[in-house]
C-alpha cells in the first residue's frame, strides 16, 4: 500500500494518521508540490484533480483524503472507526462533510495564509475558524469523541490535524477547553502520527 502525500498538507496527515491508529503496513511517497509533481501526467493519472493524498493498494486507486478514511475503515476497521447503524453512520458524514467545509475553509484556509501566501482574507478566514470551532466545542461536551461513543471515529480523524495546527495560523485555542482535552485524547491513541509543526511563511511558489 501506497500514500502518496505531502508532509505539510492536513489532509495528507489526517490519511497518514489513520493509517498509523490502524498499523495497516504502507509506504510513504513524497509528492513535491513545489516542483509541480502534483501536475505531473504521471500524477494526474492517479488524480486528475491534482491534489494530495492519494492511497494506492494494489489495484485500487483512492484519491481525497475522507475517501481515504472511508476506504481504509471499511477493509481494516470493521465498525470500530465507522459505524454501520444509520443514525452514528449519518453522524460520522456530517463531520466528515465539515472538515471538507467548514474546516477547511477556516482553519485551514487561515493556515494557508501564514504559511504558503494563500490569497484568502486572512481575517475572515479566522472568523470562520471560530465560528466553526465554536460548533466543536459545544459538541464535545460531556463527550470524549465527537459523534459520543465510547471509541472513536474517522470523524475524529478528519477534524484532527487542522485544528491541531490552527495555531500556525493564528486561530488561538486558548478559549476552547473541550477542543484541547479532544486533541490530547486524539494524541493519545496508540499509532497516533504526529503533523509537523512547521515555519511560517513557507512558500510554494
Amino acid at each position: 500500500m501506497k500514500l502518496h502525500y505531502f508532509p505539510l498538507s492536513g489532509h495528507a496527515h489526517r490519511a497518514q494518521l489513520f493509517l498509523g491508529l490502524l498499523g495497516a503496513e504502507h509506504e510513504l511517497i513524497h509528492v513535491d508540490l513545489k516542483s509541480g509533481a502534483h501536475k505531473s501526467e504521471e500524477f494526474l493519472a492517479l488524480n486528475p484533480f491534482g491534489q494530495v493524498p492519494v492511497l494506492e493498494d494494489g489495484a485500487v486507486v483512492v484519491p481525497d483524503s475522507n475517501a481515504i478514511l472511508v476506504y481504509l475503515a471499511k477493509k481494516y476497521g470493521g465498525t470500530n472507526w465507522l459505524p454501520e447503524t444509520p443514525a452514528e453512520a449519518a453522524a460520522v458524514q456530517r463531520w466528515l462533510s465539515v472538515a471538507a467545509g467548514q474546516i477547511a475553509y477556516g482553519p485551514c484556509a487561515a493556515r494557508l495564509v501564514t504559511l504558503f501566501g494563500a490569497p484568502f482574507n486572512h481575517a475572515e478566514v479566522i472568523g470562520r475558524a471560530h465560528a466553526i470551532l465554536k460548533l466543536v466545542e459545544k459538541s464535545l461536551a460531556g463527550r470524549d469523541w465527537i459523534v459520543g461513543g465510547a471509541k472513536p471515529t474517522i470523524a475524529d480523524v478528519a477534524l484532527y490535524s487542522y485544528i491541531a495546527r490552527a495555531p500556525e495560523g493564528d486561530v488561538d485555542l486558548a478559549p476552547y477547553e473541550e477542543v484541547r482535552r479532544w486533541l490530547k485524547r486524539v494524541e493519545a491513541l496508540p499509532g497516533f502520527v504526529p503533523f509537523p509543526e512547521t515555519a511560517r511563511d513557507l512558500t510554494l511558489a
